[in-house]
């Protein structure tokens, strides 16, 4: 929050007193479709994968999350809407909870909450937006290619067919980027 805005010690501490430091087994499921979320999740340590269940019962990854980055089914929860995501994670992880309440209480009273609320927004419109330009306009491979930029060390923490689905690949096709790769080097 420090890099984010101006807040002081005290604020931030009444803040933090609201929320909760919770850690998470490996592929343990945070947050359920059919439930209004009512918590947004700030990840200290380990990764978080968005998924989607289409109506055939098949898994499609639409993000990662990582250290010091916020996750949850944000329009659903500003929208307070069921949501159609699920939220696991990937191997042991650590986040800090911020319950519906906690984020209303510093939107009213940290002295830059309605900035942090902003920026957090504008952070994650601008991924969104990224992703869909990038699975229209760039071809697998370089989508294949940009992913660590995105998420640096992703091809040792997260199986190689959930980076596929996140890539709108198939896992055979991203065993062929791997090894073109390899044979370049």
């Amino acid at each position: 929050m420090k890099q984010m805005i101006d807040v002081s010690e005290d604020e931030l501490n009444d803040f933090l007193s609201q929320a909760v430091t919770k850690t998470f087994k490996r592929q343990e499921i945070v947050s359920r479709p059919d439930i209004v979320p009512d918590e947004i999740f700030f990840i200290n340590k380990g990764i978080i994968r968005v998924l989607i269940t289409d109506n055939e019962g098949t898994e499609h990854t639409i993000h990662f999350a990582m250290e010091n980055q916020f996750i949850a089914d944000y329009s659903h929860f500003i929208q307070r809407q069921p949501s159609i995501y699920s939220l696991q994670t990937m191997e042991e992880t650590e986040v800090v909870i911020l319950p519906r309440t906690c984020i209303e209480w510093g939107y009213n009273h940290l002295k830059e909450g309605q900035k942090m609320g902003r920026l957090v927004a504008e952070y994650y419109f601008i991924y969104q937006d990224d992703r869909i330009k990038n699975t229209y306009v760039r071809t697998p491979k370089q989508r294949y290619d940009n992913i660590t930029d995105v998420f640096p060390d992703i091809h040792n923490r997260v199986p190689q067919h959930m980076i596929a689905s996140y890539l709108g690949i198939t896992p055979i096709h991203l065993s062929r980027l791997k090894k073109a790769a390899i044979e370049k080097l």
